[in-house]
């Protein structure tokens, strides 16, 4: 048996009929409504977020670097043992280990949504806004960790196609409702009579006269936008809901607290506090960009995007090295258990290692590079959309309503061909998909503002979106070993998201500098290697069943 067949990827059912009766799990449908809550809080630091400050006037290169408060995402594999190891008080008895978790987070999802909706973005505040952004980044991908281990360990490996097919349709019903829904509340918000009222007795007509002109288009007004954020905080109630009537995966999955004492918990709480602290500090004051800049010979304001990228990937390999020194410096004094360490961060890694040996490598390139190019491009569509003269309702109706409908088809595509075909075959699918359907946006930045252009670019995109994502998630859930899922599947979506949102981050300063056209001509090229990745993947998975 080869190295990559182990993971028993190209499983497929032996008829359609057997196929299309997956949807009909319980803990399959479960993930529907799981899905809508962690999908809700996705763009409210990334597309709606960005189209909010760019109408309250903040510029584009500012915008584009808040998408870093998503970069939870790709570091979440640092705490997602925590998750996974420390019960909660109290909760963890009367909820068990997932559900006590997934409650509190969720909590606190909703508190982050409804600060950023309370901070208007004005350049004084804009420190808060990007406080509470991080606060829901961390937050979101910690809700992630938990999710994504509950439908690991609630369901058989054949129901995983179908749950991550569900889990996406749920993730992109969540995400409509935080984009498209977003823009149409903001609509109501801002032309709706009692708020015209509110606005006035509070501040007088005069300042919100062009507010109150009902063929007015693109007017800005925080308060629309404040309370839109705080009805959207609301909807976590959805996921809160579900997870108090859920049921908690079986026991062959429950943790047991071993030799661990609650002290010993206490400790390894505050040896991460300390390391998360050693990092944060080195990140902010061990900058070597400064430097970089000046050696560069460049002027502060005329410093190239690659000198920056350079500059800011060694300041982030300096914070994580001393993060680590400080680390091994604690666990040598004896701070916390060896052995909870080991347990927690050493063994899932080594265990992945064992099982797949020299194949690992090829494996977690396919994972860093599988999303870069839909992920880069995505954190400059909507000001992409917003550029060509499209209006928030428009946007709101093409690429979030009608968008929704192709990703939850392409979704369902992806689950039911990856269920019947096996998994390999529908990334490379996928692959190819996603990186030509970005020389349409190219074709797009060259035609315009076409209304017809625009819904088969969201059509196309869309599709081919759901139907990769969903074979994604399956492919990633078949990688875990069930005994360290949290940490293992929170590693793999950690290196999925960290290199495409860093070069998200840059993704404003690349427009200004080439355009949208060569920008989305870059992006394509960045699929590439992901097709040669998948190809050799076949190949071994093919000697390893001769």
């Amino acid at each position: 048996m080869s190295e990559v067949t182990q993971t028993n990827n190209n499983t497929a059912t032996s008829t359609w009929r057997a196929a299309f009766a997956t949807y009909t799990q319980p803990s399959v449908i479960t993930l529907l409504f799981l899905g809508f809550s962690a999908g809700l809080p996705f763009l409210l630091i990334f597309g709606t977020l960005s189209f909010w400050l760019a109408r309250a006037g903040v510029d584009i290169s500012i915008i584009t670097y808040f998408s870093w408060a998503a970069l939870g995402y790709s570091f979440k594999f640092v705490w997602a043992p925590l998750i996974d190891r420390l019960p909660l008080p109290v909760l963890h008895h009367s909820l068990g280990r997932r559900r006590s978790w997934l409650l509190v987070i969720q909590l606190l999802v909703a508190f982050a949504i409804a600060q950023m909706g309370l901070t208007e973005p004005l350049p004084d505040s804009l420190d808060r806004m990007a406080y509470f952004a991080v606060l829901l980044g961390f937050a979101a991908a910690s809700q992630d960790i938990v999710i994504d281990a509950y439908r690991i360990e609630i369901a058989k490996p054949k129901y995983q196609a179908a749950m991550s097919a569900m889990y996406s349709a749920g993730f992109r019903i969540g995400m409509l409702l935080a984009g498209a829904g977003a823009f149409y509340l903001v609509d109501w918000f801002s032309h709706s009579s009692q708020l015209v009222q509110l606005v006035v007795s509070y501040s007088g007509l005069d300042a919100y006269s062009s507010f109150i002109q009902p063929d007015a288009k693109n007017v800005y007004l925080y308060e629309a936008w404040k309370y839109t954020y705080l009805v959207l905080a609301g909807f976590m109630s959805v996921g809160v809901v579900t997870t108090l009537i859920m049921s908690e995966p079986g026991t062959r999955h429950e943790f047991k607290l071993g030799d661990n004492r609650v002290e010993d918990y206490v400790r390894f709480l505050l040896f991460f506090a300390l390391t998360t602290a050693s990092f944060i500090l080195a990140f902010n004051y061990l900058n070597p960009s400064t430097l970089i800049n000046e050696w560069s010979g460049y002027s502060e304001n005329n410093v190239p995007i690659i000198i920056k990228f350079i500059g800011q990937a060694f300041r982030l390999i300096i914070a994580i090295g001393t993060a680590i020194g400080f680390a091994y410096t604690l666990s040598v004094t004896n701070i916390v258990k060896k052995s909870m360490l080991e347990d927690t961060y050493i063994n899932p890694v080594m265990d992945f290692i064992r099982r797949y040996k020299t194949s690992f490598i090829i494996i977690l390139l396919l994972i860093g590079f599988y999303r870069i190019s839909d992920i880069v491009l995505g954190v400059t569509a909507l000001l992409f959309y917003e550029s060509l003269g499209f209006s928030g309702i428009e946007i709101a109706n093409i690429s979030k309503t009608f968008g929704l409908f192709m990703i939850i088809v392409g979704g369902f595509l992806g689950g039911l061909l990856t269920a019947r075909f096996g998994v390999l075959k529908i990334l490379l699918l996928g692959g190819i998909l996603a990186a030509a359907t970005n020389l349409l946006f190219m074709w797009f930045a060259y035609v315009g503002n076409d209304t017809t252009m625009f819904v088969m670019v969201i059509a196309a995109d869309n599709l081919s979106a759901g139907l990769a994502g969903a074979a994604f998630i399956a492919y990633l859930s078949s990688l875990t070993n069930i005994s360290f899922t949290a940490m293992q599947y929170a590693l793999f979506t950690s290196i999925m998201t960290l290199l495409p949102k860093v070069i998200g981050g840059y993704s404003g300063s690349i427009v200004t500098n080439i355009g949208y056209e060569y920008f989305f001509l870059f992006t394509t090229i960045l699929g590439i290697p992901v097709i040669v990745l998948i190809l050799y993947l076949m190949k071994l998975d093919k000697l390893g069943r001769q």
